[in-house]
């Protein structure tokens, strides 16, 4: 891989990792910001809460009623956002709470300002609610929240009658709930609300420890995480689209980067390519010239020779000598025929042509040769008529069997059969009973000049395999079962 490619690539997966990072960020971001607007949303209710206080303790005397408070505290109340409500005094212990009861044995409400949950988040004020709750009466600092069962005189205690009182018409009830004069009264005739005064049973000392019990020291706020997770679930989609998006951009442009490449190579390949294919062109145009003009004296000296050895006072050892001469002028010419029909270019003239007729017409010509190997031609499979130049198959077909009569030995077999493949391809075979070709040089057969006979000039199978690839086709070499050589031509286009 080149260092452009690398460099590119690398690039490529920076880009990705970093909009991997800044999603991340991103979305840390919005879970931030949803968590800020849920805290600044509870700062809202904790100062609706203040006003509250403030207006129920302006007309409680600083002990505020717990009944009028949990009302009030009920209307704030929406499930689904805000659960509940909590007041707590100094010790962490529930005053007044209204929504959803919080289970404080799991909780510290003292220590812990914020405890996020899978589904809420509990909030605490940890600020003396009383430095904010301000009256214009005297109240005690910070305010206490009481009801009258918490000034309810016990009942195994009787009342107790002072002196000054004697003569009076007050009266206490039997049961423990029932309060007394001194029980609340109301802080002014027009308003009705009801003013908590110390009953004539406590001390004040009782009655300092109960207001400090219930005085509200901090309050406590349970809201539903239910719009952040919807919106970080939303935000993380979101994110995950875009990251997916960015990996397909990244993947993409990584594969058309390497097309790109893969082409221009090609590209470069095809001009390399075609520049050597003029070379050989012209290179196959001097030789086949080369070889013409190199037949004419061979055609002379075998001329030349024929002449000596049929001249009568010729002495035999010289007309051994010429007869020598002419076998090796034809075998020099055959080869050269061979060559110069290698090198010609292939220019196809198709035609429609009835094989098994054309194939009749090979096997004749090659009668005197099968005839002298008394070899056995059988043609079968079906008639077909196929598309091809006439005289570039004729000419394959006489090499493939001018091959097979040479490998059999005397007696032997060759059967020609063709058959269809489909619809509109045949394939076409020559089987024969040689020695065969070993799975090393079956591929290697069709090169020029690779030849396992003695006689042969190794380019017979070369232009036969030129001949296949001009027309489209394809050839191999199989073995035939139980021995043998079978030559496959297939993917021959059938005609009407």
């Amino acid at each position: 891989m080149a260092r452009h490619s690398l460099f590119i690539y690398g690039s490529l997966l920076t880009a990705w990792a970093l909009v991997m990072v800044w999603q991340v960020a991103e979305h840390s971001r919005v879970q931030k910001s949803a968590r800020a607007e849920l805290i600044f949303h509870a700062k809202d209710i904790s100062i609706t809460l203040g006003i509250v206080l403030r207006s129920q303790k302006r007309f409680g005397g600083g002990v505020i009623s717990k009944e009028r408070l949990e009302s009030a505290l009920a209307e704030l109340v929406r499930p689904g956002e805000l659960n509940s409500i909590a007041l707590l005094n100094t010790d962490g212990d529930m005053v007044a709470s209204a929504g959803v009861p919080v289970d404080l044995q799991h909780k510290d409400p003292v220590r812990s300002a914020e405890l996020w949950e899978d589904q809420t988040v509990t909030l605490v004020n940890l600020v003396d609610l009383g430095a904010h709750v301000t009256g214009n009466v005297e109240t005690p600092n910070p305010p206490a929240v009481v009801s009258p069962q918490d000034f309810a005189r016990p009942a195994a205690s009787p009342p107790e009658i002072k002196p000054d009182e004697v003569g009076t018409t007050n009266t206490v009830d039997s049961t423990p709930s029932t309060i007394s004069t001194s029980q609340p009264k109301p802080h002014n005739a027009n308003d009705g609300r009801l003013k908590f005064s110390r009953p004539s049973w406590m001390t004040n000392e009782e009655f300092n420890v109960l207001i400090q019990k219930q005085s509200v020291h901090s309050f406590m706020i349970v809201l539903s995480t239910q719009s952040i997770q919807t919106a970080c679930n939303q935000d993380l989609w979101m994110r995950s689209i875009i990251e997916t998006l960015a990996a397909i951009a990244a993947v993409g442009l990584g594969l058309a980067w390497h097309n790109l490449g893969k082409s221009m190579d090609l590209q470069v390949r095809l001009v390399r390519a075609s520049e050597w294919n003029s070379h050989l062109k012209g290179m196959n145009l001097v030789a086949a010239g080369l070889a013409h003009e190199t037949r004419n004296p061979l055609n002379i000296i075998r001329g030349l020779a024929q002449m000596i050895s049929k001249q009568p006072d010729t002495p035999l050892e010289i007309r051994k000598k010429s007869t020598e001469i002419i076998d090796e002028a034809d075998r020099v010419t055959a080869q050269l025929n061979e060559f110069i029909n290698y090198s010609r270019p292939r220019e196809l003239h198709r035609t429609a042509i009835a094989l098994n007729t054309l194939t009749s017409e090979v096997v004749r010509t090659l009668s005197h040769d099968t005839e002298e190997k008394k070899i056995q031609i059988q043609i079968t499979g079906n008639p077909l008529m196929i598309e091809a130049d006439e005289q570039l198959l004729r000419q394959a077909l006489f090499n493939l069997l001018i091959n097979a009569i040479q490998a059999v030995p005397i007696s032997g077999e060759i059967q020609i059969f063709a058959q269809k493949s489909n619809s509109s391809e045949a394939f076409f075979e020559i089987r024969d009973t040689g020695p065969g070709v070993p799975v090393g040089h079956r591929t290697e057969i069709f090169k020029p000049y690779f030849t396992t006979q003695q006689k042969g000039t190794g380019l017979g199978l070369a232009v036969v395999q030129q001949i296949v690839l001009a027309h489209g086709w394809e050839i191999e070499c199989l073995a035939n079962e139980p021995n043998g050589t079978t030559f496959r031509i297939t993917h021959l286009k059938l005609t009407a």
